[in-house]
């Protein structure tokens, strides 16, 4: 599977060849560098490993440091390492780089990302309950409600759903198209939004369901 490791630019505007309007998110889709190749014969699945970024030595483990040593890249580790999976064997040589060219313009990309944290939030914030009401005595106009359950099973269901950690958690946009490809530069232009805030890392893959 086609796949890289990038970071959100922000969003902006194009026009197609038609003069339409189309809202597009800029993606600076690597440089990566390949730093391990798995094979069915040794590993038992097929997969290419790369870095992208760069991270100080003293802030890396010795075990990614051992990890990208035959990449040479052991006084400049990468800031983020990734598995791409494929069915068949990859040819990419521990070393080389994957730019943003193994893309082209019309294919379609999911796109996974860290969604912005919004801290602690109540049920009507949250899940968008409706509240009691406000007036004649209600109060109670954000809170959840019984969450009991009778005396059978005589526990709170599980997924029921209350307060707690609002974003901050991994999502996939799929059958995001590809507008434009800036191969000098390493950008993708991909119509519609994606996960995450400005700077964020994304993982980039050819589209499963197209």
């Amino acid at each position: 599977m086609k796949g890289l490791i990038g970071k959100k630019v922000g969003m902006t505007q194009v026009y197609d060849e038609k003069g339409i309007l189309i809202p597009v998110t800029v993606i600076e889709a690597g440089p990566c560098v390949v730093v391990g190749v798995k094979t069915k014969e040794h590993d038992g699945y097929s997969a290419v490993q790369v870095g992208f970024g760069v991270k100080k030595v003293k802030n890396t483990s010795k075990a990614v440091l051992g990890n990208v040593k035959k990449a040479g890249l052991e006084s400049n580790p990468p800031a983020f390492i990734r598995e791409f999976r494929s069915e068949e064997d990859p040819q990419a040589e521990i070393g080389s780089q994957i730019k943003a060219d193994i893309f082209a313009e019309g294919e379609y990309l999911d796109i996974s990302g860290t969604t912005k944290g919004k801290g602690y939030a109540g049920v009507m914030k949250r899940h968008h309950f409706a509240g009691g009401r406000d007036g004649h005595g209600g109060g109670w106009h954000r809170k959840p409600g019984s969450i009991g359950c009778r005396e059978k099973p005589g526990n709170i269901m599980k997924g029921k759903k209350l307060p707690g950690q609002l974003g901050n958690g991994n999502r996939t946009v799929q059958n995001l198209r590809i507008v434009r490809v800036s191969a000098d530069e390493n950008l993708l232009f991909v119509r519609g939004a994606v996960p995450g805030p400005n700077g964020g890392t994304l993982l980039v893959k050819k589209a499963k369901k197209r």
